[in-house]
């Protein structure tokens, strides 16, 4: 596939958009999971500050006596409490404030305003901002050195019931801000070279999803060669033979061109039938026969009619029937007849002494036929191609015979409309063993449904 610019931006195009779609995905879901993180923490930093304040309204405005007055009762309550505007200290360990459910209690302050919004009195240090109680209790607060905080304002009454003045309990939003930024460097940094990964999966996956696509190229581009070259050849006899017909009169001459253009003319309708028979297998619309077909009758028959051609060329043909009853499976017995036709042809002309032995058996509930040859043999490299259209392995042995390489291909064309299977197994000098298998209860089952 590398040799193949076509492909290779093909390719390219292909890992591009796939990184591309991968990475918009990657980066929606990562956004999405930022915003979820973000406002869950929020969330949990709300209901901490929620629980806090609304422990502390419920416990201090029994014992509020006097509005904006904090009596020593609170201060039970609070021991940390500064009644000063001044900086106040963090309470000491022994603090109740972890009663109330917070155990970082440096993250969190307190604060009272009387109802004239003066500070009278805070638990740790509040942010340095104006106090105000707006309509909504809740509020974001940024200081002058640029921290942010989170707070609520709760109005407290006296045990009474008069208005006393307003509790405000919030805390630092610097862990949340810290975590938030450590989620976006992790994702600044980590989206890149999540991008670079799928690229580079990208690449090798479109390598493996066009490399069927390449090799069914490749296959077209060797078929268009191999019939050019097949055809190439009674063409130019025909031309060659009408050309020197032209230069001549006598009828004996013209007889004999004629009888070499009927020759070639047979040879290119024969080629024409079997590519158009292979291209209809292939699209599915050849009609196959569904008809009991008898193997025993059929390898017999043929044992029987090829042994002239066998004898011609001083082979031995042999047949072995491994059954004591008639094999029957379902299909077409012109294809099945040509199937076997095409695997002792083959054999017979590979092997230039010895003998053939075509064999019929059942194996594993499947009806097999095997023609075995002690000829010529194919190489390893060389076997799995032999059913490939035009291929021979031998092109010196082929034109001799005068083959074109398409008989194993039409072969395993009938085997596979048959749905049964077709393997060969072979070693240089020691011959070839073609076998074919086709099921019999699947034949038994087509059967029934064609009746």
């Amino acid at each position: 596939m590398h040799q193949s610019q076509l492909f290779n931006r093909t390719r390219l195009k292909l890992a591009a958009w796939y990184a591309g779609v991968m990475g918009l995905i990657l980066s929606g879901c990562g956004i999405a999971v930022y915003l979820h993180l973000a406002q869950v923490h929020w969330n949990a930093i709300d209901g901490e500050i929620e629980t806090l304040a609304g422990t502390l309204h419920d416990s201090l405005e029994p014992i509020l006596d006097k509005p904006g007055s904090l009596s020593n009762r609170v201060e039970q309550v609070l021991p940390g409490l500064c009644r000063s505007q001044t900086t106040c200290k963090t309470p000491p360990p022994s603090s109740h404030i972890h009663v109330l459910g917070v155990s970082t209690q440096d993250l969190y302050y307190i604060q009272f305003l009387n109802l004239s919004l003066q500070r009278i009195g805070a638990v740790n240090t509040p942010p340095q901002a104006t106090p105000q109680i707006q309509t909504q209790p809740w509020r974001t607060i940024i200081d002058t050195q640029g921290q942010r905080y989170h707070q609520v304002s709760l109005q407290l009454k006296t045990s009474t019931g008069q208005p006393w003045g307003y509790l405000q309990v919030g805390r630092t939003l610097e862990g949340y801000d810290d975590h938030l930024q450590s989620l976006k460097i992790f994702f600044l940094f980590g989206m890149p070279i999540a991008i670079l990964v799928i690229g580079a999966a990208s690449w090798g996956l479109a390598g493996i999803a066009m490399r069927p696509v390449y090799d069914s190229y490749q296959q077209i581009q060797q078929f268009t060669a191999d019939a050019a070259h097949e055809l190439r050849t009674p063409l130019a006899a025909i031309q060659a033979n009408v050309e020197a017909t032209l230069g001549t009169t006598s009828l004996s001459e013209a007889q004999g061109t004629l009888q070499t253009i009927e020759r070639q003319n047979a040879r290119l309708s024969q080629l024409v039938q079997d590519l158009l028979m292979l291209s209809r297998m292939d699209l599915k619309v050849f009609p196959i026969k569904r008809q009991i077909v008898c193997l025993n009758d059929i390898v017999q028959d043929l044992v029987e009619e090829m042994a002239a051609f066998a004898l011609s060329a001083q082979i031995t043909l042999a047949l072995e029937l491994r059954v004591q009853h008639p094999v029957n499976i379902v299909g077409d017995e012109e294809q099945l007849y040509r199937l076997v036709t095409n695997l002792i042809t083959n054999a017979i002309q590979y092997t230039s002494e010895g003998t053939v032995t075509v064999r019929l058996l059942i194996e594993d509930q499947n009806a097999v036929i095997q023609v075995q040859d002690t000829g010529v043999g194919i190489a390893a490299e060389d076997q799995a191609r032999v059913f490939d259209r035009f291929y021979r392995v031998s092109s010196d042995r082929s034109r001799h015979t005068g083959g074109a390489g398409l008989g194993l291909a039409i072969a395993q064309a009938i085997v596979e409309a048959h749905h049964g299977k077709i393997h060969v197994q072979s070693e240089l000098g020691k011959g070839s063993l073609f076998t074919v298998q086709f099921p019999l209860k699947h034949s038994r089952s087509e059967f029934n449904k064609s009746r």
